[in-house]
């Protein structure tokens, strides 16, 4: 049965989802730039030092130079019919949607919730600096979302540049079966064209059209030759070993097609056995329409990726088949919430199944409740335009419906389906927030309820001693936006503590805990009696909960309360009250009373019973340590690892690349507050840093002394 309705614009075989990732710097909201301009949807191509890029559209993100928020983009493109080229789709009109995400490491859950709405992704990396650290993540994400990816090497243009280095890096540091289908012609300052190796032609682009719309293709000369002779043979092989069509063909040595080459790619491709690899520059202006109808040739439409499996709510066992088609009942993902001063707040979903209208009802199945949808929007980065009908296939956005979260499963209505919502860091830094005036304070609670929402790694609470807010994020730059935004777009002002690191605490031994509740004066009175042991759990498994009580000691209507009072128990532990993790608890014994027992009399026995094992099972505080890789001229490598060191870091390794130095270290967040000043002064402001979470490791006693009376105050 055709999957496709009547009324839709591009059949679902026509229409690529497609997201840029990358490294901070590598290049990728010029990239997307450069395919506005190409495809024809903006006629002016912005810059990102010049604050006027189309998706950098926020004014902290002009500012800086950076992307912030994913930007979601929709543009069409059809592959250009040129003598001599083999293309798979030539003529054909296509959609593709585009996300831009941001490289900065604080906002790694943007690209986190964009992957798990894609269908494939480019990965941009700099020509110069190769694979860096957040690339490693991108890469890992997109890894674990089954999301088929070309690379892009950019930058090509720049002192430094080598294509072969970072195919290299490619394959070797995140471990890619890739593949060259575009080698960049000359590097730097002689950069000319592209070595299309498919095709086995030259395409050389025009110098004296600014803008590179104009290239001529032609055949390969001299050296090349032979380059593109060597790529093409292990192409055609790398194909062969993960394609069953190519590898028969190959085997009988009967001749391929570059036709049925370019199919076999593409099926590896889609299949994540395959990575093709492109060099260009997009800056100059050279290789981003190849690079494009690499795109539309080897990324998959919505119809080539298998179906996405959801859920019953009431039954997690229970897996519904959501089948990407225009005639099955509407199901979408809400990815992420958004508060436009304009038209209030913006929810962008990806549509899997069905088809959903301007005037609808949708059915929430974690609220098990139907909001109408006043308005549906198709998305120009902050530009909107009114759509009728969204597909099977599309992301667009809604306006109008209130009780939603990032993550929410929307469907038709009583559908009860859950598709899986993306999965989010823990925030690893806490600051704490009062507004200036008591006018400002209802206003700021409204502004940090409305952040919180809109970004799931953005948390908000009262420190219950102190009555003071506290708001935790992946870094010091993400709370510094957050609270610019609260400025900006809120108009509060608002006075900040100093940052505040996420501790955590966990047990190194096992330990028994009992814990009573009795007070029975006179009326009803209160009994509760729980005794448990614990032990310490396998690192990042968190709470494991285990009911080993027999005979009814603990009648079976207070074992949830045991449960509620033990889960409460572990956000705060006994050495600074910081939360509890990886613990193993086996609930053994305990008693009640016939009158006296209630729900709330068996958590408060737990509670007491998790803090008499903490105090025996040898609690220790653990310390966030990020792995820090710092990029300097090899004159000041000394000098930082020295500093490293005196920060309490760890190093790793350290590789050359050119005249840089790169430096992997194991560093405490503690110790990196202020380290972009410090390393910029080091190395006269020529060395750079990129830092992610990695892993939690035991606080130094002396240094434990010092946190426990700093929380005590």
């Amino acid at each position: 049965m055709n999957p496709n309705s009547p009324n839709r614009q591009y059949v679902l075989e026509r229409t690529r989802n497609i997201g840029i990732a990358a490294h901070i710097d590598a290049g990728k909201t010029t990239l997307t730039e450069r395919i506005l301009f190409y495809t024809g949807m903006i006629h002016k191509i912005g810059e990102v030092h010049d604050g006027g890029a189309t998706t950098d559209w926020m004014e902290q993100e002009r500012e800086r130079g950076i992307t912030i928020t994913s930007a979601a983009v929709t543009t069409e493109w059809w592959q250009h019919e040129e003598e001599g080229m083999t293309k798979l789709f030539p003529g054909q009109k296509q959609r593709i949607n585009i996300i831009d995400t941001p490289g900065h490491v604080d906002f790694t859950a943007e690209v986190e919730r964009s992957l798990r709405v894609l269908d494939g992704a480019i990965v941009v990396f700099c020509g110069v600096a190769g694979v860096q650290p957040q690339s490693e993540t991108v890469w890992r994400q997109a890894t674990k979302y089954k999301v088929p990816r070309l690379v892009f090497v950019n930058k090509m243009d720049r002192t430094g540049a080598n294509f072969d280095n970072v195919f290299g890096e490619v394959k070797e540091k995140l471990g890619a079966n890739a593949v060259r289908i575009l080698i960049p012609i000359g590097c730097e300052d002689q950069l000319i064209g592209q070595i299309d190796v498919v095709n086995q032609k030259a395409v050389y682009f025009s110098d004296d059209d600014k803008f590179g719309s104009t290239y001529t293709v032609k055949e390969l000369e001299g050296d090349l030759i032979s380059l593109c002779q060597e790529a093409h043979n292990e192409l055609v092989n790398a194909v062969a070993d993960v394609d069953e069509i190519i590898g028969e063909k190959f085997l009988n040595e009967e001749t391929i097609t570059l036709s049925e080459l370019k199919q076999g790619i593409r099926r590896a491709t889609i299949a994540n056995q395959l990575v093709p690899v492109a060099g260009g520059s997009a800056f100059k202006n050279k290789g981003v329409q190849y690079l494009l109808d690499a795109v539309i040739d080897y990324l998959p439409s919505p119809l080539d990726i298998p179906s996405a499996i959801g859920m019953d709510p009431d039954d997690h066992e229970k897996q519904i088949e959501v089948v990407t088609s225009d005639n099955e009942k509407f199901v979408a993902l809400a990815f992420k919430l958004w508060a436009d001063k304009f038209v209030g707040k913006l929810v962008f979903f990806r549509v899997y199944s069905g088809v959903i209208k301007k005037g609808d009802t949708v059915y929430n199945p974690r609220t098990r409740r139907s909001e109408r949808v006043g308005r549906l929007i198709q998305i120009q980065a902050n530009e909107h335009k009114d759509i009728d009908a969204c597909y099977s296939g599309d992301i667009a956005a809604m306006v109008g419906i209130k009780n939603v979260t990032t993550g929410d499963t929307l469907a038709s209505d009583k559908h009860d389906v859950v598709l899986e919502p993306p999965t989010f860091p823990e925030p690893v830094i806490s600051m704490a927030v009062e507004p200036r005036t008591v006018a400002d304070q209802e206003k700021l609670g409204l502004a940090l309820g409305r952040l919180s929402e809109e970004d799931p790694t953005f948390m908000v609470k009262t420190d219950e001693e102190t009555g003071q807010v506290i708001i935790s994020g992946m870094g010091e730059l993400h709370l510094e936006i957050i609270i610019d935004r609260i400025r900006r777009e809120f108009k509060v002002e608002a006075n900040t503590g100093a940052p505040q690191i996420a501790y955590r605490e966990t047990i190194t031994q096992a330990a028994g805990g009992e814990g009573k509740l009795i007070k029975q004066s006179g009326g009803r009175g209160q009994y509760g009696h729980v005794i448990l042991a614990i032990k310490p759990n396998e690192k990042g498994k968190g709470l494991t909960i285990e009911n080993k009580v027999i005979g009814g000691a603990i009648p079976k209507e207070y074992i949830n309360a045991v449960y509620k009072g033990i889960t409460e128990s572990m956000s705060n532990g006994v050495i600074a009250g910081y939360p509890v993790i990886d613990v193993l608890v086996e609930i053994l014994d305990g008693s009640y009373h016939d009158v006296d027992s209630n729900e709330n009399a068996f958590t408060m026995a737990a509670i007491f019973a998790m803090k008499d094992g903490f105090k025996k099972a040898n609690s220790i505080l653990l310390e966030p340590i990020m792995a820090v890789e710092v990029s300097t001229p090899d004159d000041y490598q000394g000098d930082v690892m020295g500093d490293l060191s005196r920060r309490r870091g760890q190093i790793q390794n350290t590789e050359s690349k050119g005249k840089l130095s790169i430096v992997h270290a194991n560093v405490p967040l503690k110790e990196m507050f202020g380290y972009s000043t410090a390393v910029r002064t080091l190395s006269s402001g020529r060395a750079s840093y990129a830092m992610t979470p990695s892993h939690f490791e035991q606080v130094p006693k002396n240094i434990v002394e010092e946190i426990v009376s700093d929380r005590m105050g």
